[in-house]
């Protein structure tokens, strides 16, 4: 959907998010511990609707207090769609596991590559 702003995002059915996150590589885990984002890289997976995050620290000592953190899935080709996962996180003491609370696939309206073909959607849309 375009907003007014130029944003594209496209909700990613729950049902699909396995399909779309295997056409990605590594994520960025994004935590806070309410006054600061910290951000590291992780090659994550996903088994059975629920992400496995490797343990680091200062993502674990967040999600003690502030366990909802973001996945960010950069785009694989130029002006591609990020997929963006928030979720709460649990820490097991091994890892960090997310269950996913929405998913979208993102980029700006700029980076449309193009009009609509005839018979296509009016924005700037991906079909899952």
């Amino acid at each position: 959907m375009r907003s007014s702003v130029g944003i594209v995002s496209i909700a990613v059915d729950p049902d699909a998010l396995a399909e779309t996150v295997a056409g990605f590589g590594s994520a960025h885990v994004l935590s806070t511990d309410g006054t600061k984002v910290r951000t590291v890289c992780a090659d994550v997976t996903l088994a059975e609707g629920v992400f496995h995050v490797p343990r680091s620290r200062h993502t674990a000592l967040n999600v003690e207090s502030h366990p909802a953190i973001t996945l960010l899935f950069p785009p694989t080709e130029h002006h591609g769609y990020s997929l963006i996962v928030d979720g709460d996180a649990q820490d097991t003491g091994t890892e960090l596991l997310l269950a996913p609370t929405s998913a979208v696939l993102h980029r700006p309206a700029a980076h449309a590559d193009g009009p609509v073909a005839p018979g296509g959607c009016e924005d700037d849309c991906r079909h899952l």
